[in-house]
């Protein structure tokens, strides 16, 4: 964390320059281009990770393409943001990349989650063996960070319910096979997230130095010295230009410094955080979601990842189970694929499904309860829910069930589902409960890949989706539309394959499908 920086030693510098600035001789011709300065106002991605699939069928709503409204969420899993429907963007058709499959038609064979959680976010594929698997690329949240970020510092990667170093559930990844772990407890996001505004501490931020270190609101770091420039009786002429170089500042300030203002000790005792946090996930998970809504409110990280743990056991939030979710979503209680349904299992999916869904609706909702500038933190963020799997039981990687909140400062369009497929009005949901429905109980190897969605239904790729995400936040490319620091251009270009059969090859870097998603931007 930046330093405490001394006001007056600041206002000797910088400010001192600022005062003099307006008796410049090109100071009106500045002014003149006030209104032309751009608005900085930080753009953001939020992702909420959770594993092993869902009840597709129950997930999706029956509308693929078209305006969302309440009414097409009441009846699924997403009944709980129905309040946000307005700001929500359902991308639909879209294929996650290194499927795992009995041949090996759709990816590589080393496991079914280790390979498909170390290509998710880094579209390449892995190296190793069943357990240590780790791919052969960086993923998606050091891509943004490095270039969005304050300082070009890591992206705020939570682990809620703590660290985890099994590499089956592993999502990000500094550079390639080397894992990134990200933070599991509350108390260093808070301990640096209180320096901001900490009362307490010689090292702490003052509102001045907050905003210097950001590069924001000089305005308010010299309003004082500025005022007492103007009482001092001079000429109209110079009048006039210490007016102008003031419009000036306000104009170039922006309202991030709004936002700022937030970065409170009064806005952490609002959300309820602390630096400890004490029992189940149930219990945890508002306290890490909202230490990443007041990372976002103090523009402390641009890039913060939640990520739910693997194979947990529910027994909070009046849920019990006996089984951990990677057997629920196996259908038999254990990891063995191809096991004898439990019974109600369904029911169990269903209430996992359920629980996400609610948290996911709490971290959206969080958002959208604070201002920035004349809109809400969530409409300057793209936050979105993204899920290991389709169906956990087949593995299927086509027709990923994401979710996306806001529109990030305009770039999405929002209040509707979108057919990246075919922009056909409906999309077969899956056929999640083909196995441990009604009467039946068939689970063995042979329905397995009949279950899922029809594998050549849904199966856009990913890539072009990331490409949309970083070209949201300010993301910039090299001439071969790859993400690169010092780029200039739009990304078009994001892994080493953009199609999940590549991942059992030794092809060269292939993206035969470049670009994003037009039909998902708000100017489309």
């Amino acid at each position: 964390m930046t330093s405490k920086l001394n006001r007056r030693l600041f206002l000797r510098g910088l400010g001192g320059a600022v005062v003099a600035a307006p008796f410049l001789s090109s100071v009106h011709e500045r002014a003149a281009k006030a209104q032309s300065l751009p608005v900085e106002v930080p753009r953001r991605l939020i992702v909420m990770f959770s594993h092993y699939g869902c009840l597709t069928n129950r997930w999706f709503p029956a509308k693929a393409h078209g305006a969302l409204t309440a009414a097409d969420l009441d009846p699924t899993t997403l009944k709980h943001l129905s309040p946000y429907v307005s700001k929500l963007l359902l991308p639909r058709g879209i294929r996650g990349m290194n499927e795992w499959s009995f041949g090996g038609e759709l990816g590589q064979t080393t496991d079914p989650h280790t390979q498909v959680v170390g290509s998710y976010f880094t579209c390449y594929p892995v190296s190793g063996g069943k357990f240590d698997a780790m791919p052969t690329g960086r993923s998606l949240d050091h891509i943004a960070a490095e270039q969005v970020n304050p300082n070009g510092g890591a992206p705020l990667h939570i682990q809620i319910g703590g660290v985890r170093n099994d590499i089956q559930s592993a999502i990000s990844y500094s550079n390639a096979g080397e894992r990134f772990p990200g933070i599991g407890t509350p108390t260093s996001i808070y301990n640096d997230l209180t320096n901001l505004f900490g009362e307490d501490s010689p090292d702490a931020m003052t509102p001045d130095s907050y905003r210097v270190a950001r590069g924001k609101s000089i305005i308010d770091i010299v309003r004082d010295d500025l005022a007492s420039l103007q009482r001092i009786d001079m000429s109209q002429s110079d009048a006039r230009k210490v007016s102008d170089w003031v419009d000036l500042l306000h104009e170039s300030s922006g309202p991030v410094a709004e936002i700022a203002v937030q970065c409170t000790r009064a806005t952490a005792d609002e959300l309820g955080v602390s630096a400890t946090g004490q029992g189940n996930l149930g219990a945890v998970t508002p306290l890490m979601m909202n230490l990443a809504v007041l990372s976002a409110i103090c523009d402390a990280n641009r890039v913060i990842f939640l990520k739910f743990p693997g194979a947990v056991t529910f027994d909070w939030d009046g849920i019990s189970h006996n089984y951990d979710t990677h057997g629920i979503s196996h259908r038999g209680g254990t990891a063995n694929m191809g096991d004898g349904c439990v019974p109600d299992v369904l029911d169990m999916i269903a209430e996992i499904d359920d629980w996400y869904a609610q948290k996911f609706a709490f971290l959206v909702g969080q958002l959208d309860s604070f201002d920035e500038g004349d809109v809400k933190l969530l409409d300057n963020t793209a936050t979105v829910w993204f899920n290991e799997l389709s169906d956990g039981n087949s593995h299927n990687l086509n027709n990923l069930p994401i979710l996306q909140a806001g529109s990030c400062g305009g770039y999405f369009k929002v209040g509707q589902a979108i057919n990246v497929e075919d922009g056909a009005a409906s999309m077969n949901a899956g056929n999640s409960e083909g196995a441990c429905g009604g009467n039946g109980q068939d689970n063995d190897f042979g329905v397995l890949d009949s279950l899922g969605t029809p594998p050549g239904t849904a199966t856009q790729p990913i890539n072009k989706y990331f490409c949309n995400l970083l070209n949201a936040i300010g993301v910039k490319a090299g001439s071969d539309g790859f993400p690169a620091i010092g780029g200039t251009g739009e990304v078009t270009h994001y892994g080493k394959y953009d199609s999940s059969a590549d991942f059992n090859s030794n092809k060269p870097v292939t993206i035969t499908n470049p670009g994003e998603y037009s039909e998902l931007r708000a100017n489309s």
